[in-house]
C-alpha cells in the first residue's frame, strides 16, 4: 500500500445533490419554532435629514402588529461598527443614507409587519446630501487622514523621465446579488441566552455585535451559520446588522425573530464593492518601462467606516499587480459620502488598486504606439533584488508570473489570432475585433497580521464515525468540501466516516471571517492538526495491538493502520478507536493554526504582509458592434496558479465563477445614484449581471501544473479572490476593439462598467480624433 501524497482530488462538491434537488437547508429553510416573529424595516427617504418626530402608534392598527423597534428597545449599545463604533443600529437624531432603516416592525407574520410599517410616521428635515466621491473631496469630507506607501524618488523621478502622462480614472461599485439575501434568526432561550442562525461568513463577529448591542456577555449567544447561498464579502460585517435587529426583537418580546431582506431591501440597506476614484501621474521611457508613478487613491466608504481601511490598503498595495515600478508614492483616503457604507467584496480593495496600473499601462502603451501586451511584459517584476520586491518591501518569492503568461499566449495562439484579428478589423467597418491579455498577482493574508489564525474540532465517535468542526462558513465555494478532504487524508480514513458540522460559535471560538481567499489555507491547517494530535494518541495503541515496539512507523491509510516495512501487519480504524475508548483515551481534539512569517508595520506602510502570491493570465476576445456599442465574448484561456489542487474541479469552479463575477463588474452592473445620492438600481430589472448568454463556448481554464506551493496545507493554494482579475482581460480586448474604430489612438477613455452607452460614446471619441487627424 502507498500512501497518496495528496487528498483524493476530483470529488464534487458534498452538498451539491442537496443544491440541486432543493433539499439543501438554508437559515431560513428551518423548521421555524412555535412563536417565530417577522420584521419589516421603515425606510428613509431622503440621504441625509434630521429626524424630527416618530410615531409608531398607527401601526398597531394593523392586525397581527406585536411591536415597534426603536433605539430606545436596545438593551445595550446602539451601534454596530466593526472597527470603530460609528454604525447606530437605529438612527436617533440623523438619517444618513437614502433607505436606512429608522424603525423596524414585528409582526406575528411578515405581511402584518409589511402593513404596519406602512403605517409609521416620520417627520424629517431634510439635509444636503454628500453624493460623490468628488464632492466628498470638495466639502474635505473623510473618514481618516491620508494614508502613505512609498518607494524612492517619485518626484525626482518625474522630473528627469522623458515621458510623463498624467490621468484619472472612476471605478464604480458592485452589488454583490447573493442569491440568499441577508437572513438571521435569533432564538431566546427563557433564561437570558440566545441562538442565533446567521447567514454570516464571521459568525464570531456577529457574537460579538449581538451581545454589544443586548448588553451581555458573548458566552451568552451561539451564533451557527448552516451555510449561505452566497457571500462574496457581502456578508462579512453587512450580516451583523440584521442579526443585532432579530436579536432586539428577540429580546423584547421574548420570542423566536426573524429577518430575511426583500431583494429591494437589500439591494437598498446593504454596502457595496467600493467605488474608487484614481489620480495618478506616471514617468516612463521610450519603451515603456515605467520609472515613476504619484497616485492618490480615493475609495468611497459611505457614511460609516465598516471595513474601509483595510479595504483602501489592500488596494494600495496592489496598485502594482505584476509589474515593477522603481519610484512610487501612493497616497489613500476614505470619502465620507451619504450612501450606503461599502464593504469587503470579492477581492477587497485589490482589483481596484490594480485596475489602476492597467489603465496606466494601456495608456503608456498607445502613446508611444507600442503593443499594450509588450509593455506589460516588459515591466514584470523580474530577477531578484529590488525588481523582484515589491514597493512596502516584499520579495516576490516562486514569482510565476512570466511562466503563467507565456503559457496562456501559448494556449489562447495569441499572436496569430492578433493577425487574424487586425485581417478582420480593415475588412469590417461596423464590427471590429479585439484581443488582450493580462496578468494577475494577488497577496494571499489577511491584512490584519491577527486574523490569519484558525481552529478545529474533531470528535471520534466508538463506532469509527466522526464529526468535523471548524471555523471557516460554506457559502457555496466548497471549502467543507475541501476539509473534508485534508481529514480523510490526514487521518487515512474513507471520507464518507464525516459528518461535516454547521459553523458554530460553541465549537469553534474567536475565529476568523471565511475571507481573504484564505479559509482553505488557515482551515485545512487546523484540521489536519487536529488529526495529527488524534493519530498521535491513536498510534501506540495500534502499536500495542499490533506487538510492535514502537508506534513511529505506523501508517493510516483507507480505514486501516498498518507498519510501513510489513504492511501485512495491520488492524482496522475502527478496532483501534474501541481499544481508545476502552483504554480512556480521548477521541475528540482541537487542532489550531496561525499562520507563520507575516508582519506589517502601520507606520511606515512597510513589511511582509502576505503569505505568498497567487498568478494568473487571461486571454479575452471580443467583437463590439459599431452601431450598439454592445459585445460579443467570443473567447477566454485561462491559466492560473492554484499550487496543489486540493480540488481541481471546486477551483475550476471558482476560477470560471470569479472570472464572470469580474466581468460583471466591468462591463453591466451598473450602481447608478441621482444628485440626492438615491439609489436608481436596486432591483434585478434595473440592475444587471451575467447571464449564461454572456459565456463564450470557448472558455478554456488551465491550472497551472507542478507548483507545489512550500509550507500551505498539502501544497495548495488560494481561489476564491485573485480569478476575478483575470476579466481584466476582457475590459482590455474592448478597448483594443474600440480603438480599432479609430486610427491608432493614442488614449482610449473607457468608463467602468463598459455598458453599451459607455463603449458607444468610447467609439464616438476616437472617430473624432480620427476625423480631426485626417482633417489637419
Amino acid at each position: 500500500m502507498n500512501m497518496p501524497s495528496k487528498p483524493s482530488r476530483k470529488r464534487s462538491h458534498e452538498s451539491a445533490e442537496h443544491h440541486v434537488s432543493g433539499k439543501a437547508v438554508y437559515t431560513d429553510d428551518q423548521r421555524s419554532p412555535a412563536g417565530m416573529l417577522s420584521l419589516y424595516p421603515v425606510l428613509s427617504p431622503y440621504a441625509s435629514a434630521k429626524i424630527l418626530k416618530i410615531d409608531p402608534q398607527p401601526a398597531y392598527t394593523v392586525a397581527g402588529v406585536v411591536t415597534v423597534l426603536t433605539a430606545t428597545d436596545i438593551p445595550g449599545e446602539n451601534d454596530t461598527g466593526t472597527i470603530v463604533h460609528d454604525e447606530p443600529l437605529l438612527p436617533t437624531e440623523i438619517v444618513s443614507y437614502w433607505g436606512q432603516a429608522v424603525v423596524w416592525v414585528v409582526g406575528e407574520t411578515e405581511d402584518a409587519a409589511r402593513q404596519g410599517a406602512e403605517k409609521v410616521v416620520i417627520e424629517y428635515e431634510p439635509q444636503t446630501p454628500i453624493a460623490s466621491i468628488q464632492e466628498a473631496i470638495a466639502l474635505n469630507s473623510f473618514h481618516n487622514q491620508p494614508q502613505v506607501c512609498r518607494r524612492g524618488e517619485p518626484k525626482t523621478a518625474l522630473l528627469s523621465a522623458n515621458h510623463v502622462l498624467e490621468g484619472e480614472l472612476e471605478m464604480n461599485g458592485q452589488d454583490h446579488f447573493y442569491l440568499e439575501t441577508q437572513t438571521s434568526w435569533v432564538i431566546p432561550d427563557g433564561e437570558g441566552n440566545y441562538q442565533a442562525y446567521c447567514s454570516t461568513q464571521h459568525p464570531t463577529e456577529t457574537q460579538i455585535i449581538l451581545a454589544r448591542v443586548l448588553g451581555i456577555s458573548s458566552n451568552r449567544i451561539v451564533v451557527t451559520c448552516l451555510r449561505m447561498g452566497g457571500g462574496f464579502g457581502g456578508k462579512e460585517s453587512q450580516a451583523n446588522p440584521t442579526a443585532a435587529i432579530a436579536a432586539i426583537a428577540a429580546h423584547k418580546t421574548g420570542r423566536p425573530a426573524r429577518v430575511r431582506l426583500r431583494r429591494h431591501h437589500d439591494m437598498i440597506l446593504t454596502g457595496k464593492r467600493h467605488g474608487f476614484l484614481g489620480q495618478y501621474k506616471v514617468g516612463f521611457d521610450a519603451e515603456g518601462k515605467l520609472l515613476a508613478l504619484d497616485l492618490d487613491l480615493y475609495s468611497d466608504g459611505g457614511w460609516s467606516l465598516d471595513l474601509s481601511p483595510p479595504v483602501l490598503l489592500r488596494a494600495m498595495l496592489h496598485v502594482d499587480n505584476a509589474y515593477y515600478v522603481p519610484h512610487v508614492e501612493i497616497r489613500g483616503q476614505i470619502a465620507r459620502t451619504n450612501r450606503v457604507s461599502n464593504t469587503a467584496f470579492r477581492g477587497f480593495g485589490g482589483p481596484q488598486g490594480m485596475l489602476m496600473i492597467e489603465e496606466i499601462l494601456d495608456r503608456v502603451a498607445r502613446s508611444l504606439g507600442l503593443p499594450p501586451d509588450v509593455v506589460r511584459e516588459r515591466n514584470f517584476y523580474h530577477g531578484t533584488g529590488e525588481t523582484n520586491t515589491t514597493f512596502y518591501g516584499q520579495e516576490v518569492l516562486d514569482n510565476r508570473i512570466a511562466r503563467v503568461w507565456n503559457e496562456v499566449k501559448a494556449n489562447a495562439q495569441y499572436a496569430e489570432r492578433a493577425i487574424a484579428i487586425e485581417q478582420f478589423n480593415h475588412a469590417n467597418p461596423y464590427k471590429k475585433r479585439g484581443i488582450a491579455i493580462t496578468p494577475v498577482k494577488f497577496g494571499i493574508s489577511f491584512n490584519k497580521v491577527q486574523y490569519n489564525q484558525a481552529g478545529a474540532l474533531i470528535l471520534v465517535y466508538t463506532d469509527g464515525s466522526i464529526q468535523l468542526n471548524h471555523g471557516g462558513t460554506e457559502m457555496g465555494q466548497g471549502l467543507h468540501t475541501k476539509m473534508l478532504q485534508v481529514a480523510a487524508k490526514t487521518l487515512g480514513v474513507n471520507i464518507d466516516r464525516f459528518r461535516l458540522m454547521p459553523t458554530s460559535t460553541d465549537k469553534v471560538p474567536n475565529t476568523s471571517a471565511t475571507a481573504a481567499s484564505s479559509g482553505a489555507d488557515l482551515n485545512g491547517q487546523a484540521v489536519k492538526d487536529a488529526c495529527e494530535t488524534l493519530k498521535k494518541r491513536l498510534a501506540p495503541i495500534a502499536a500495542k495491538l499490533l506487538n510492535l515496539d514502537a508506534a513511529d512507523d505506523l501508517m493510516f491509510e483507507n480505514d486501516w493502520i498498518y507498519c510501513r516495512t510489513d504492511p501485512s501487519v495491520s488492524i482496522l480504524f475502527n478496532a483501534v478507536v474501541r481499544e481508545a475508548y476502552s483504554d480512556r483515551v480521548s477521541l475528540s481534539a482541537t487542532g489550531y493554526y496561525r499562520t507563520p512569517d507575516i508582519h506589517w508595520d502601520y507606520q511606515t506602510n512597510q513589511g511582509k504582509p502576505f503569505y505568498y502570491f497567487s498568478y494568473g493570465a487571461a486571454v479575452s476576445e471580443v467583437e463590439v458592434d459599431g452601431f450598439t456599442g454592445t459585445f460579443k465574448l467570443r473567447q477566454v484561456d485561462i491559466v492560473h496558479d492554484v499550487g496543489e489542487s486540493l480540488n481541481p474541479l471546486v477551483d475550476q469552479g471558482q476560477v470560471e465563477g470569479g472570472f464572470v463575477q469580474g466581468l460583471g463588474w466591468l462591463t453591466m452592473e451598473e450602481l447608478v445614484w441621482d444628485d440626492q445620492a438615491r439609489l436608481r438600481t436596486y432591483a434585478p430589472s434595473t440592475y444587471k449581471i451575467p447571464t449564461v448568454s454572456e459565456i463564450p463556448e470557448h472558455f478554456k481554464v488551465h491550472l497551472l501544473e507542478r507548483t507545489s506551493q512550500d509550507g500551505t496545507i498539502y501544497g495548495s493554494k488560494a481561489v476564491g479572490e485573485p480569478p476575478l482579475m483575470l476579466a481584466f482581460s476582457v475590459r482590455e480586448a474592448i478597448r483594443a476593439a474600440v480603438a480599432a474604430f479609430g486610427d491608432r489612438p493614442t488614449q482610449v477613455t473607457l468608463a467602468i462598467p463598459a455598458t453599451p452607452e459607455a463603449t458607444l460614446k468610447a467609439i464616438d471619441r476616437v472617430r473624432s480624433l480620427a476625423a480631426v487627424y485626417i482633417q489637419k
